[in-house]
This record gives C-alpha cells, structure tokens and sequence, in this order.
C-alpha cells in the first residue's frame, strides 16, 4: 500500500505527503504572495513549521525580530533582498539564510517571480501567518491583488499585539547591500545569523549518500538542520535503504530532482518527484532509495536526523558533484552513532 497524497497537512503526527504546490496555502492580503504550510505544530508535535512561499514583485513585511523563533531563507526560484541583522545580500537560487532569535531582519522579494523554503522553529509561530492572511485558491501566487498591503497588515499586528512571537522595528537603520564574500562560503562555527551562498559550505558522503547542509543542529542550538541530500540509483543500496527509526526527530523530504521512493515499514512503498512532499514523524521506521540516475532532496528535520547521520558516519569531500565512485565508509561506527543520534537500524 502507498502513502497516500493529501493536499492539506493532516490534523495528527502521522506520515503523509503532500502534491506539487499544494499544503496549507494562505496569501497576507496586497502581498501578492501565498504560503503553503507542509507541517507545523500538530504534525511536528510543536517543534518546527516547514513551507514554502512564492511571489511576485511587492512591498516587504518591514524589519522585525522573534524573541524564540528561528527563521530560514532558502531560494529556489527567482531574488531576494534580505537584512539579516548587520548583512544584506541579493539572494539568488540555491542561495541561504539563517536568521536566530533577537535578530532583526526584513525579507524583500525582488521577483520577478520568487519562491522560498522556509522553516521555523517552534512551529507554532506559523500562527501569525495564518492570523495576517485569507484562504488562497489559485494556482501560483495572488499577482493581481492590488490591496494596500501595509494599510491591511498594520492594524491587525497592532490588533494582536503581544500575542505573536515579532517584534517590528520601524525605526531600525538597515546595513546597506553588500557583496557576497568567502564567509559566505561557510558555516559558521557557532549561533548566529549568516549567509551560505549556493553550492558552497561543506560535503560529506556516507558512502553513496552526499549532504550539502545548509544549517546544522551546531549552528542553531540544536532545535534543527537542514540538508541537501543528493544520490543516484548507480550505487545501487545505500545505508540509508535500511530501515530506521529517529525517536525524537521529524522528517520533512522536499524532493527537487529526480525520484525518490520512501518505504514506511508495515504501509508499503512510495514514488516521490520534483515538487513533491513527504512528512515523517518520529518514531516511524522509513528507508529511503533513490531510482533515477541523479536524486537532490531538501531534508528540513526538528533536531539530529538524517544531516547528523551522514555527517558523523560519512567523510567530508572536496568534490562538488556526486563521484563515479562511492566512498568507502566503516559500517563498524554505525552502532555507536546511532546510539547517540538515537536512531535505531
């Protein structure tokens, strides 16, 4: 039995999967743009909200902070101007960022037709988003709506104040545009906000598996990771084609290129291709293979999942595409890093 498609999260943290641009989708009236929720708290049990967005040209939200929220920035299509407390960059695809509590910043889409990945932890903050916008029923985004954004949005966050984890700046004195430099081609050593320009950062493989992560549980205290994890069916098995179960820790695969078959144990197997979601919840026993010739899935997860697994067992790379060859790993470690991860093959 396959996993079945539903174009809504379901109300429980269960396993599910969710169509090309569909989830949650909800658009900030005269923001031209729409948010489609993949998870969030009732899934996630309140540790993380992942989505994605998409716009067209429009008036930024203004510059804000979270006193506990942690916000990500990851462009796949289109630009984006963002302040991410003392630094702004023009973003382009492939390109991130991670803003930390206390930070202030601003996202500006400059189009013409931009679409982000976004996560944010606790995953309850998404609540604003839903409590700022309407139902959206089109296909991409609400390009024609002509309303007032800010004359529409103001009011309702003064309305709510105090009730929702931002705290605006309207006098804050942004940092001019800067150039992109070799800090962002790293990740920094600790928590604090940073750029990671595309296909820079490190590489690891464990074995026929390479994560490319965007942001580690070192760089946000823990609370969450996400990773580019990239294979091809010409190695044939790899470890993660074993059944595993993370205890604590939610999974969210956004596949971006080629096929990815999930297997859940006990509820059969499943296809997933380009724009296409699945939603793991912890404690449920998946395997993971990769059935075309190159597979690149982006894995949003609420602690150490798969982006630790790889990173701990595998070996950093110099390379910047998937090698002819698999690296040799040793499946001796496997035991004792799983026991830390507290994963269970």
């Amino acid at each position: 039995m396959s996993l079945p498609f539903s174009n809504l999260p379901p109300s429980e943290r269960v396993p599910y999967a969710i169509p090309q641009l569909e989830g949650e989708r909800i658009t900030i009236p005269g923001s031209k743009g729409v948010f489609r929720i993949l998870a969030s708290s009732k899934q996630t049990d309140g540790l993380m909200a992942v989505f994605t967005s998409g716009s067209t040209i429009s008036d930024a939200p203004g510059f804000h902070y979270h006193n506990k929220a942690h916000d990500v920035f990851l462009v796949t299509k289109g630009f984006l101007k963002l302040y991410n407390g003392d630094k702004c960059r023009m973003m382009g695809p492939g390109d991130f960022a991670y803003v930390p509590p206390m930070v202030i910043h601003n996202p500006d889409n400059v189009g013409p037709h931009t679409e982000l990945q976004g996560l944010i932890t606790p995953g309850d903050w998404v609540d604003f988003f839903r409590y700022v916008s309407e139902p959206f029923e089109g296909i991409i985004s609400p390009e024609t709506d002509t309303r007032d954004l800010k004359s529409l949005l103001i009011p309702k966050v003064m309305a709510a104040k105090g009730k929702f984890d931002v705290v605006f700046q309207p006098q804050y004195q942004p940092p001019e545009l800067g150039e992109w430099t070799k800090d962002d081609e790293k990740l920094p050593e600790g928590s604090e906000g940073y750029f990671l320009r595309a296909n820079t950062g490190p590489r690891w493989m464990l074995g026929g598996v390479m994560s490319r992560p965007f942001v580690t549980t070192k760089q946000s205290t823990g609370v969450c990771a996400i990773s580019s994890i990239e294979s091809s069916k010409d190695y044939g098995e790899t470890v993660l084609s074993k059944y595993m179960t993370f205890a604590k820790v939610d999974h969210c695969f956004c596949v971006m290129e080629g096929s990815l078959k999930v297997r859940l144990q006990g509820s059969g197997e499943t296809i997933f291709r380009e724009g296409e979601t699945v939603v793991i919840p912890a404690g449920q026993a998946f395997a993971l293979d990769f059935v075309s010739k190159y597979v690149k899935v982006h894995s949003f997860t609420d602690g150490d999942g798969i982006e630790s697994l790889i990173h701990e067992l595998g070996k950093q790379v110099e390379g910047v595409v998937l090698p002819d060859q698999a690296p040799e790993w040793d499946p001796s470690q496997l035991a004792s890093v799983a026991e830390r991860l507290n994963v269970t093959f």
